[in-house]
């Protein structure tokens, strides 16, 4: 199973607009956007589902009722359920995983490709220069020699850097996308994690050539451009 073969059936309110989860699944998976309960069996009776995310905050609902005739129609397949407030009878619900908003996107993927079948995950590569990042195994090639293994925030933060070649990525943003937290008053965990990946990907960890500090905003991966053809 790849990326592709992902079906990921998101039930939201028409008015979530600016709020809907949907840009951030899309950019990952196939994705079906329905807006009611009656029509998220019809879609799932059409095309089944590999995981079903339903946003009860953007519904102005527990989302109880809706979530027990999705399992009941679908006792196999994983439900994400998001609301603002904890005051969902996870019992009654009876979902997989809770979201309580306000989140950032990667913390939705991450728990969305956590319920995939393991198959998938396995299959996920990220390359860029000399590195190559698997996903499922958590674990990143250098040079083609061999695999490093990694931590869980290891290989998030990895993949961060991956996605964004040659781009600066502020402190703010490392901390919201991999810690989930915008608190930026103290970086100390994002500094040691930021020297344990020089550890693992450079030659000279202490003079670093690919990850290198950008003064007073964070840090850029460095991959070095195509050089241009002679005509």
């Amino acid at each position: 199973m790849t990326s592709r073969d992902v079906h990921i059936l998101l039930l939201e309110g028409k008015g979530a607009n600016n709020d809907s989860l949907a840009p951030a699944l899309q950019k990952e998976w196939q994705l079906a956007v329905v807006h009611t309960g009656t029509k998220a069996l019809a879609q799932a009776k059409e095309t089944p589902p590999t995981i079903i995310v339903y946003d009860a905050s953007s519904m102005r609902s527990s989302g109880v009722r809706s979530c027990r005739r999705l399992r009941k129609q679908l006792p196999h397949t994983p439900i994400v359920h998001v609301h603002s407030v904890e005051m969902v009878d996870k019992k009654e619900a009876q979902a997989d995983v809770y979201l309580v908003k306000p989140f950032t996107p990667r913390k939705l993927i991450n728990r969305v490709r956590a319920l995939l079948p393991a198959d998938e995950t396995e299959e996920q590569v990220v390359r860029a220069g000399n590195l190559t990042l698997y996903l499922g195994k958590r674990s990143v090639e250098v040079n083609g020699k061999g695999e490093h293994q990694l931590t869980p925030k290891l290989a998030l933060l990895l993949e961060e850097f991956l996605r964004h070649p040659n781009e600066v990525l502020s402190r703010k943003q490392l901390m919201e996308n991999v810690w989930q937290t915008s608190y930026v008053g103290d970086t100390r965990t994002l500094d040691v994690h930021i020297r344990w990946v020089r550890e693992i990907i450079e030659e000279r960890p202490t003079k670093p050539l690919l990850l290198t500090t950008v003064r007073g905003i964070g840090y850029i991966f460095q991959v070095p451009e195509p050089e241009a053809l002679e005509l």
